[in-house]
């Protein structure tokens, strides 16, 4: 056999030992659905919080972009079209408004106070 079949041959089987003797992972394959889609449910508050972070460091950095390349059509216009620092502009906006834009929708369709953006939206919905 080659070394490299022996290594992998040893990991899977201490992986194997290390999973059955470890009590947390027999606690998980006990748990259900349920639990399974509790947790899930309970970490989605941090997904959209990250997002929310990605969504302003992007939109800071397109932004900067957009200021390089309207120094880079100032210079050259007719190596850099203007459409191209428009365009990065106008993303940046959309991304550095989209946890505001969110939180408002959020609360619109869903009819509970939303926060996020620096700003708290509540709406509430009433039938007919």
């Amino acid at each position: 056999m080659h070394r490299n079949s022996i290594l992998n041959l040893f990991a899977l089987s201490a992986l194997l030992i290390l999973t059955a003797l470890n009590p947390a992972f027999a606690d998980a394959a006990s748990t259900g659905v349920g639990k399974i889609a509790t947790n899930v449910t309970e970490q989605l508050g941090s997904v959209a919080s990250l997002l929310v972070y990605v969504s302003y460091v992007a939109g800071v950095g397109f932004a900067l972009a957009g200021i390089l390349q309207f120094k880079a059509h100032k210079d050259n216009p007719q190596q850099t079209p203007l459409s191209k620092p428009m365009m990065l502009v106008v993303v940046a906006a959309c991304l550095l408004f989209l946890p505001t834009i969110m939180s408002a929708a959020g609360g619109t369709i869903f009819g509970t106070s939303a926060t996020g953006g620096g700003a708290t939206f509540s709406g509430t919905v009433t039938g007919s």
